[in-house]
Order: C-alpha cells, then structure tokens, then sequence
C-alpha cells in the first residue's frame, strides 16, 4: 500500500474491500490517502473485483487447453487486450461514486 500511496502522491484512492480478517486487521496500517471501504459481510456481487474476473473469464469459456502453459498465455492475451477505460467501466458503480459526490459537498 505503501507503493500506491506514493504513485497517488497528492490524490486520493478509495480501496473497496471485504471484509476478509485479512483485510480489517487491526495491524493494517492505511495511508492517509488511502480510504478503505468496507463492503457488507458476504456481498461479493459488490466487490468490483468479481466482475473484472467475469469479464475476464467469458472469452475463457468452452475453451480447451493442452497445458497449462497454453491458458497461461491465453490469460496474458486477455489481460493485454485489456484498457484502462474497460476496467473502469466494468468495476465501476455508481453508488461509489454518488457517494464520493455527495461527501465532496460537505
């Protein structure tokens, strides 16, 4: 996190999260230009993670592969076919950004 907070240097990240132990240990030390928001308990539909991975595996389907090698490189196809603008618009929501809105107001 470290790392991201330094290629965010004056802006600020909102980090959408679970809440797997992992990810709301006491021990986690959030940079102040990270936000942490925490998603209801078993929601993953919410998590914009999972439909980043839906996306990604649709080409995916009915595919058959000799090695895994093969759906390696097939992975990486899909990955570098990828556009920044895609995963915004995949694991973007609205309510996110409604509320960032509205908080901005304040």
């Amino acid at each position: 996190m470290d790392w991201l907070s330094q290629q965010l240097g004056d802006d600020y990240a909102i980090l959408q999260i679970d809440q797997a132990p992992a990810h709301t240990s006491s021990a986690i030390r959030w940079p102040e230009n990270i936000i942490p928001l925490l998603q209801p308990p078993h929601s993953p539909e919410l998590n914009p993670i999972e439909r980043l991975w839906e996306f990604l595996k649709k080409p995916l389907k009915n595919e058959l592969f000799h090695s895994l090698q093969n759906l390696r490189d097939r992975i990486e196809e899909i990955f570098n076919q990828l556009t920044f603008e895609q995963v915004i618009s995949i694991s973007s929501y609205n309510f996110i950004l409604e509320a960032l809105f509205y908080a901005a107001s304040y």
